[in-house]
């Protein structure tokens, strides 16, 4: 069975949910950075993020500089493909979608990662929760974003997440794929300046609410 997230409380207490700023990841970011996507199931939202990303820096001549992965934060799909509706989305767009196979995030996965990354609010706290049982909780805790912190057009006070697809239709999954591919260019524009710079990974600030 997956494991039971809700009800649990904050993790590690307000003071050390992480929070905006840079992401204190543990080291100066060096190529390659290690990325891991987070979603549920790890067969829709996080494996399009990790061809996304990957494609993106291919194509910007950038596949030297990061190593992508996903994970979900439950079992209920691992082993399985990417969700066809998934696949079929990308591929009408022009993405080469290689085989997919779904695993569950687990706490020593944090040491062998730069940067996990949740797709939603839920799985930033699952996450947060896994941190606190590995061997550093507080750098592992340091290394979760959300992706569509890094969407040009998230709205200041809107939810950084994004939504799950699952049980809607297909323009739910063209949606997603959309939001992940703006929030994956910033994301990829981010890592290339960190790790010229030697800094952290830095969260953009939204100023002002983004045409649409």
């Amino acid at each position: 069975m997956g494991t039971v997230w809700a009800g649990r409380p904050e993790p590690g207490g307000p003071e050390r949910t992480g929070g905006p700023g840079p992401l204190q990841t543990g080291r100066v970011l060096r190529a390659p950075v290690r990325i891991c996507f987070v979603c549920s199931g790890n067969i829709c939202r996080s494996p399009t993020a990790e061809v996304v990303l990957a494609t993106q820096a291919r194509q910007a001549g950038l596949a030297h500089l990061v190593e992508v992965d996903s994970a979900g934060t439950g079992d209920w799909h691992a082993g399985d493909d990417m969700d066809a509706r998934s696949r079929q989305t990308m591929a009408g767009v022009g993405y080469e979608v290689p085989g997919h196979v779904a695993k569950q995030f687990a706490a020593e996965l944090f040491a062998d990662r730069d940067v996990v990354v949740a797709l939603d609010s839920g799985h930033r706290r699952a996450l947060l929760w896994l941190a606190d049982e590995s061997p550093d909780p507080p750098v592992a805790r340091a290394k979760v974003a959300m992706l569509r912190e890094f969407d040009p057009q998230l709205a200041p006070g809107e939810p950084a997440d994004v939504a799950d697809p699952y049980y809607g239709g297909p323009r739910g999954f063209q949606d997603v794929l959309e939001q992940i591919e703006r929030s994956c260019a910033r994301l990829l524009d981010a890592i290339a300046a960190a790790v010229e710079s030697g800094t952290n990974l830095e969260r953009p600030q939204q100023t002002e609410s983004p045409p649409r």
